[in-house]
């Protein structure tokens, strides 16, 4: 469920601004309206922030076998921002040896045919009034130039020849081909070059060792993070506080009042109003208004709350004002799940993990995370589907023990020939059972105004529908189409384009309607396409069910020869990589059917963001 909200003002002396929202923070219970400041403060923390996470960063990425015991004892701020300085010159000198040695290289390579090259012989004979102009080109080139032009061939191949044209003054001839290009020097000669880049090349390895030797100290570098995180908030708290003089004037030397608003779950309301009272703030609480942009706060019990690792990962939260579908979406969603996986072997050898890695959390004496129970759960739907359509690794059902063909559901049962036929009408049967729940959710939601005809209109076109599907491609002869499947499509239509948009008055409701009348007309089309976009949980299970037994297949000539560890590795290494498959495909299709299909037809936008009150604890 969402958390009813309550929206609060605070008014407090100016003076005693800081010390309010110390106090307030350590409540833990208000969510701040914030707003968009800029101070030098605020500035400067950032900066900093900005230079710590460059130097967390480039510690992160340097591979390294340390341990979390092997870290060092947390420094002090002033110690962590030298370590963080230090960081940032290793890093920038690593850049700046890394270029060097890059742009020596390029040299190199532009000079491989010049042998030794050094700028300096160029100036010198220049002086002494001998012009020499490097040049390369191809054969057919220098064979035209004319004979005025004075050269001498450095290097040839089959292809280039590289030669210095020469004369008494600093201007090239005029008759230069055009396919010669002319070489720039380099800024020192090959001599020093290679002694650069020797030097940049001892240098690296002791810049990288000398990094590796501070990644130990890299949890202060991630405390002081927390702490700049904390103070960031409080000074954009602090700043965003408008100023009220308490005088006639701003020039009033009776001072200012500051005030701020936010947004509290209304059974915490009391705890604040209490502290307020306690420290002489002034204290007003009120329902949001319409306007009110209010936070979200979702409390559901521990068997919902198995959804939140997801939803947390989507980043996926509802409007204060709309409606949390938290334990349809973990319902449904197990079941797309073990749809799309589609394997018993799979779900048993994920339980297995899921277990293990649960007891090994508790015997180390650690909260399991709800994303292992969440797994656990999603493991068992798996099994239940495997075990309702014997499959078990791909493995053909005839090799498979009785046991397991026996309590295998029939209509499921691979070795149906209607099987697939079945799995297909269940698919569209789910959609249809989805997408009418969304409907009558609306139904009950608006029970007081007539809207609930509109929603009850597309309850009617939802159940139309489904039989068209099913006419059109399961089997037609099966599933013939009846006048009432007509008749309840075009009443459906006509009930949600009076109802749709009602808001109080008919007329206006109509006209609204009809305003966008091929929108609502799509509506027909779109609800034969949802109930339709089921069928990807058929088509997926199947192309996983298809690899496996490919894999399988494969490995058969294998075993029981010689090259058993070969066969084996395929096992493995192919089962692996189909379940990283199904697990990207349930994140397209199952987490798509629930926050597009189903939350579409809730009017479900997602367009919520979460209750964060201002603490003491970290927001990352």
């Amino acid at each position: 469920m969402i958390v009813p909200m309550k929206k609060i003002t605070l008014v407090v002396l100016d003076r005693e601004r800081k010390q309010a929202l110390t106090t307030l923070r350590k409540t833990g219970v208000l969510h701040v309206e914030k707003h968009e400041v800029s101070t030098q403060d605020l500035t400067d923390l950032q900066t900093v922030m900005s230079k710590l996470d460059q130097a967390h960063n480039t510690l992160s990425e340097i591979k390294t076998d340390i341990k979390k015991e092997d870290y060092k004892p947390l420094m002090n701020r002033a110690d962590t921002l030298k370590l963080i300085d230090h960081v940032l010159e290793l890093r920038d000198e690593h850049s700046a040896v890394f270029e060097t040695m890059s742009k020596v290289e390029r040299d190199f390579d532009r000079l491989a045919y010049w042998g030794e090259v050094d700028p300096s012989d160029f100036d010198y004979l220049a002086e002494k009034g001998l012009y020499l102009f490097p040049f390369e080109m191809s054969v057919a080139s220098y064979m035209a130039l004319p004979e005025t032009v004075r050269s001498i061939v450095v290097s040839r191949d089959k292809k280039e020849i590289r030669c210095v044209i020469w004369g008494e003054d600093d201007l090239l001839h005029e008759d230069m081909p055009s396919g010669a290009r002319e070489l720039i020097l380099p800024e020192k000669s090959t001599a020093e070059l290679r002694a650069e880049y020797e030097k940049a090349e001892q240098r690296l390895p002791h810049i990288r060792q000398e990094l590796k030797d501070l990644i130990p100290y890299i949890n202060s570098i991630s405390e002081l993070k927390k702490d700049l995180n904390k103070d960031i908030e409080f000074e954009v708290v602090h700043s965003g506080m408008p100023l009220v003089p308490l005088g006639t004037d701003e020039t009033d030397s009776k001072g200012h009042v500051a005030w701020l608003t936010g947004f509290i779950p209304e059974e915490k309301a009391s705890v604040l109003a209490e502290t307020a009272k306690q420290n002489g703030w002034a204290f007003m609480a009120t329902d949001p208004s319409e306007e009110d942009n209010v936070p979200t706060l979702l409390k559901n019990n521990r068997f919902v709350n198995l959804i939140s690792p997801l939803t947390d990962f989507l980043g996926t939260v509802p409007g204060y004002r709309e409606l949390d579908i938290s334990l349809w979406f973990l319902l449904f969603f197990g079941i797309f799940f073990a749809m799309i996986f589609g394997d018993g072997g799979y779900g048993a050898l994920l339980i297995l993990i899921a277990l293990g890695v649960i007891f090994k959390t508790k015997a180390s004496h650690k909260p399991v995370p709800t994303a292992l129970y969440m797994m656990l759960y999603l493991s068992v739907m798996t099994l239940v589907w495997g075990i309702l359509t014997c499959t078990w690794f791909g493995l053909d059902q005839n090799v498979l023990p009785a046991f397991l063909r026996n309590i295998a559901l029939p209509a499921f049962y691979g070795g149906n020939p209607a099987s697939e036929t079945n799995i297909q009408i269940f698919c569209f049967t789910l959609g249809l059972i989805q997408i009418s729940l969304a409907h009558v959710i609306n139904i009950i939601r608006y029970r007081k105004s007539l809207k609930l005809l509109g929603d009850f209109g597309s309850l009617l076109m939802c159940v139309g529908m489904f039989f068209v599907v099913l006419f059109l491609v399961v089997d037609g002869e099966r599933f013939p189409l009846n006048p009432m499947v007509i008749v309840a499509i075009g009443l459906g239509f006509v009930l949600n384009f009076v109802f749709a948009n009602y808001e109080g008055s008919l007329g206006k409701g109509v006209l609204e309607s009809s305003k966008n009348i091929i929108t609502m007309l799509l509506g027909v089309v779109n609800m034969f396409g949802d109930i339709m976009s089921y069928i990807r949980l058929w088509a997926v299970g199947l192309a996983g069910g298809a690899i496996s037994m490919t894999i399988n297949t494969m490995v058969g000539p294998f075993m029981g020869s010689f090259l058993m560890f070969v066969g084996i590795l395929i096992l493995f290494f192919g089962h692996g990589l189909n379940l990283i498959l199904n697990v990207l495909s349930v994140i397209v299709h199952g987490v798509r059917l629930n926050t597009l299909e189903f939350s579409n037809h809730l009017g479900l936008t997602w367009s919520g963001f979460k209750y964060e009150p201002f603490s003491e604890a970290v927001k990352k």
